[in-house]
């Protein structure tokens, strides 16, 4: 169940800029109760989802030809202002707010690299994103995009869709190196569609097995009370 739901999530987020896959770690458990008709010596154990993680690898970059569509190339994530805090997020659709906030598409507010502040810029009039975060419009500089990376993505909590929250003081952000901006372009989903569907289709019918084999087992298990039932009377 929880391998199908984790599927059914990368699928349906397929089409969704900047989102990372989900994948499963496998464990095998051992149940203290469990008899195995082998013999004591002899360890029943089930396969199960110890813990899933996420793939942070990089999607294609797709043009758009809109210029508040913006895309990064290498690693790093846009730092926006959440309802609780600093969020991380690779989806660069961006748009702006009533309040002429750069936001996401969720209307989380880019934070600047001066103090996080929002970037506020004027609608209907061109805007231009270097490709170090610096963003202009008529010519003059409105701030930086905060870009920033992390020594290790194992505390980064993913929240919905592609915004992510750091879950660990210790693992404090840094400025993103070696990352370059890209106006007019979205990074895609990096879910393979194929590969899940087909892994998808496989689990239901794994699935499918497993409920015939509970039912059979309980129907067994009626029907042998039943007849111990009858031998008493």
């Amino acid at each position: 169940m929880d391998s199908l739901e984790l599927l059914a999530n990368n699928l349906a987020n397929a089409g969704t800029s900047g989102y990372k896959s989900d994948q499963e770690f496998y464990g095998l458990f051992t149940s203290a109760e469990a008899d195995n008709p082998m013999g004591p010596s002899a360890v029943t154990t089930a396969p199960v989802v110890e813990r899933q993680w996420t793939d942070f690898s990089q999607g294609s970059l797709q043009p758009t030809g809109n210029s508040l569509d913006i895309a990064l190339e290498g690693r790093g994530f846009l730092a926006v202002n959440g309802p609780n805090g600093t969020l991380y997020t690779r989806n660069g659709s961006l748009k702006i707010a009533p309040s002429g906030e750069l936001t996401t598409e969720e209307g989380y507010p880019l934070r600047a690299v001066s103090g996080g502040k929002p970037i506020k810029v004027s609608s209907g009039k061109p805007i231009v994103i270097g490709k170090d975060g610096s963003v202009s419009q008529d010519g003059q500089a409105l701030g930086k995009l905060e870009i920033d990376d992390f020594k290790s993505t194992d505390s980064l909590k993913k929240l919905s869709g592609s915004a992510f929250q750091n879950t660990d003081p210790q693992n404090a952000p840094v400025p993103a190196a070696n990352v370059q901006v890209e106006q007019g372009k979205v990074e895609t989903s990096n879910v393979a569609v194929p590969e899940a569907a087909m892994r998808l289709v496989g689990m239901m019918r794994q699935f499918e097995m497993l409920q015939k084999a509970v039912t059979l087992d309980a129907d067994m298990d009626k029907k042998a009370i039943e007849e111990v039932g009858r031998i008493v009377s």
